[in-house]
């Protein structure tokens, strides 16, 4: 278990298959590492429980019954191990107000304590609709999830944390929005195909990390998936210099680095681009 005083993140890299227990599987031996090495909050990649399009509608509809699975054990594990979780992302048909989705489920990436209580909720906002030079060929997540409309950020044991979900990453608006809400990291749970994340995944995070002046922790799936799908990996955390400090290119695994404060504020003291901003939209 991690120290009172920790400032350690780990960040999860998972290769999630069509079978949700063995999934669960995987994530809890990762969880109890991230935990061994004593991390204050460890993070999840983006469909890490349900992978499978198929079988989104239906689980999401478990979740917001009375008998969860994937918030259950997330909870289970966070009191277990004593520690935050960020829980990548899974499917939940209703809204944060409560109020059903019939057709459709938003991909949700709930936070919890380390009493195992859920304290955020944030319902990804930009949907992969698009075209891959890959096996899958065409993504559009649009036909499966409902896009969520809330910035969200909470306080976290290692400062606020601002969260974002995979594709969030090519919106600079939303990292924008999260720095007026004064975080002092992002979490970025992910599952780039592995054209795309060659291409852009790092570019793009450091931009995210240097832009904002915020620690970045991209956790991600890497690998194999299935017959059509490879995942990109290398789940990262990233400095607000743009210095990337920890990554594993494929497979699963753990990697961690702590988020120092001091840093975080000398980088925004001596290059204080917040307020040298001339073009602000409120």
């Amino acid at each position: 278990m991690s120290s009172p005083s920790s400032r350690t993140v780990a960040a999860i890299q998972m290769v999630s298959t069509h079978d949700l227990q063995a999934n669960l599987d995987q994530a809890r031996r990762l969880l109890a590492e991230a935990a061994r090495r004593g991390a204050a909050v460890a993070l999840l990649p983006e469909n890490f429980a349900v992978l499978a399009t198929s079988q989104m509608v239906a689980c999401g509809r478990q979740e917001v019954s009375g008998q969860p699975v994937i918030r259950r054990f997330l909870a289970e594990q966070a009191r277990a191990l004593g520690m935050w979780i960020v829980g990548g992302s899974l499917p939940l048909a209703d809204r944060a107000d409560g109020s059903s989705i019939d057709d459709r489920v938003r991909a949700t990436c709930l936070v919890f304590d380390d009493q195992g209580r859920e304290v955020a909720r944030y319902d990804k906002i930009h949907l992969f609709d698009a075209q891959v030079e890959d096996a899958h060929g065409q993504y559009r997540e649009s036909d499966t999830f409902e896009p969520g409309d809330a910035v969200v950020s909470v306080e976290t044991p290692v400062g606020r944390l601002g969260l974002a979900i995979c594709y969030d990453l090519r919106f600079p608006e939303l990292f924008r929005a999260l720095r007026e809400q004064q975080v002092d990291w992002v979490c970025l749970p992910s599952a780039f195909t592995w054209q795309t994340g060659d291409a852009h995944w790092h570019a793009l995070i450091r931009a995210r990390a240097i832009e904002n002046q915020v620690w970045v922790v991209a956790p991600g799936q890497g690998g194999q998936n299935s017959e059509r799908r490879r995942t990109y990996g290398h789940s990262l955390i990233c400095d607000p210099w743009g210095k990337v400090v920890a990554e594993i290119d494929e497979g699963p695994g753990v990697i961690t680095a702590e988020l120092d404060a001091d840093h975080l504020a000398n980088v925004r003291s001596r290059m204080p681009v917040w307020e040298h901003r001339r073009l602000v939209t409120r």
